[in-house]
């Protein structure tokens, strides 16, 4: 009897230990104050989601105006923005676009290295000639590219949160972006008795509360188009801002996320049709032999 309760609180202790272990992102994530990002809504997510293109068009135009002055896109080219399934800028828009921009090439004959307008087939120039100047110019640490970063930045929602974005086409992975969108706007007064060192911010969002990047954008800092009454199409807020950038940097991240979403559902029409003729082949050939059999039943009867 006693062996037998020794087990049962052995049992209640590991299936309470695997529940605090399935929380402990977010245990992590309190231990240390910090506020987990909350989940948005963007309109790319799941199985059927679709890029918004006047979205992805805001978000460059956020990365272009401010973001670019310190995150280089190394990975980008200029030409993807005219593909199928991303900002639908035309060809002569990204023409115009590349050449506004200064490349480095080489060498020439003479064997020099020589500068020249950029080119659609060209990716984006870092500002930055290196990551020594660029950690030199922002407090000792190089600014991230952003060409990965939404899907390099990430956080874990906890217990069963953990399981349910893992299962198929229920499955959620935009925790990037949401992380990306809560960090830029998360940025906000210390709470009292808090030390801020000089040239570090407070972010409620970043592990640790302490960041090296300032605040980086502010309510009307990028002007939007205007409808027909001269008034904005979204709010030039830092949320819808943040909103914009984050969706463009999940685009930048996967440019061909359209296609291959695409391409895995004919995939899964085609697999779901093949198991049917599958299943109609084999019933069509084994009836036939299970009708053979049944015809001799009756003489292996007999003959026993």
């Amino acid at each position: 009897m006693k062996t037998r309760n020794v087990l049962a609180a052995s049992l209640i202790a590991a299936l309470l230990g695997g529940a605090s272990l399935g929380a402990s992102p977010a245990s992590a994530e309190n231990a240390h104050g910090g506020n987990q990002p909350p989940r948005m809504k963007w309109s790319y997510a799941g199985v059927f989601g679709r890029f918004d293109q006047a979205q992805l068009q805001r978000g460059f135009q956020v990365y272009k105006e401010v973001c670019s002055a310190c995150h280089a896109m190394k990975l980008v080219a200029f030409r993807n923005l005219a593909e199928d399934g991303g900002p639908d800028f035309s060809a002569s828009q990204v023409k115009a676009l590349a050449a506004t921009y200064t490349v480095k090439d080489g060498p020439n004959d003479a064997g020099d290295m020589f500068e020249r307008p950029g080119r659609p087939a060209d990716r984006f120039p870092p500002p930055f000639p290196n990551d020594q100047a660029a950690a030199a110019a922002n407090g000792g640490k190089a600014p991230p590219d952003f060409s990965v970063l939404a899907k390099a930045r990430t956080y874990e929602r906890g217990f069963p949160w953990f399981i349910t974005d893992a299962l198929p086409f229920v499955g959620y992975s935009e925790q990037g972006v949401d992380y990306i969108h809560a960090l830029i706007n998360g940025y906000e007064e210390p709470p009292k008795g808090t030390e801020v060192p000089d040239g570090v911010h407070y972010n409620k969002y970043y592990p640790g509360h302490l960041i090296a990047m300032p605040n980086p954008i502010s309510d009307g800092q990028v002007t939007y188009a205007k409808n027909d009454k001269g008034e904005p199409v979204v709010p030039e807020t830092v949320d819808q801002y943040s909103r914009d950038v984050a969706a463009f940097m999940a685009w930048a991240a996967e440019p061909h996320m359209m296609a291959r979403k695409a391409l895995g559902f004919r995939v899964i029409l085609f697999l779901i049709l093949l198991s049917g003729l599958l299943y109609y082949v084999k019933k069509r050939v084994w009836s036939a032999v299970g009708g053979e059999v049944h015809g001799l039943q009756p003489e292996l009867h007999k003959a026993g």
